[in-house]
């Protein structure tokens, strides 16, 4: 799958998936990297779905199907791009992704699966790499209440606290099975919130042969 390659943007939900994820469209946009760029959000990969207005959180099978979906659909866009022959600007099909393989894996870290495996490995050779996004201790308290202001507004200092906890058991949990896949994962700190330095840090490291 010469040429086939993409990034994976993993991390909970206040570490900067988005503003980041926007970054990198930006920086394509600007420097004419790559003319083929699919990118989908964290609405097509995610567990938890909103399906008719209602939250719906997905079993381990149902989130294995969606996630061969996404991989058989990019691969049949690249062997579409192969057969058509490609242009000499274009470097080949490249895809963003948000919320993969690593959400999969915390979402069911008690029952991961050879299928997830199997899934990785075709990543791994679709030349996926995955940035892991996560935000230091101290920092956590101002993430969390700046995102969504006024869902905290009359909490208590124990609920927040108990909020950051939980944040920072996930986080942990990301680090596990990011050091037990397959795919090449880097860990970025988005406490200063440069988003653009963030986004050409895990372009270059996409590029980097290992």
């Amino acid at each position: 799958m010469s040429n086939f390659r993409g990034i994976i943007l993993e991390g909970y939900s206040n570490a900067g998936k988005t503003s980041v994820l926007k970054a990198l469209k930006q920086l394509h946009a600007n420097e004419g990297a790559e003319r083929s760029v699919i990118v989908l959000s964290e609405h097509y990969s995610q567990v938890l779905h909103k399906i008719n207005g209602e939250l719906k959180w997905l079993s381990r099978d149902e989130h294995l199907q969606v996630l061969r979906e996404r991989v058989t659909m990019l691969k049949m866009l690249n062997k579409w791009s192969r057969e058509v022959g490609q242009t000499q600007r274009s470097k080949g099909l490249y895809f963003i992704l948000e919320r993969f393989h690593l959400n999969h894996r915390v979402a069911f870290s008690h029952s991961i699966s050879d299928e997830i495996k199997e899934l990785e490995s075709q990543l791994f050779e679709m030349g996926a790499k995955c940035t892991l996004l996560t935000v230091s201790p101290e920092n956590l308290e101002q993430r969390i209440s700046s995102r969504n202001p006024r869902e905290w507004e009359g909490k208590t200092l124990k609920e927040m606290k108990l909020a950051c906890e939980l944040l920072l058991e996930q986080q942990q949990a990301y680090r596990r099975q990011a050091g037990n896949s397959i795919i090449p994962t880097i860990e970025i700190n988005t406490d200063n919130k440069d988003w653009e330095s963030y986004a050409k840090q895990i372009f270059l490291f996409n590029e980097l042969v290992l």
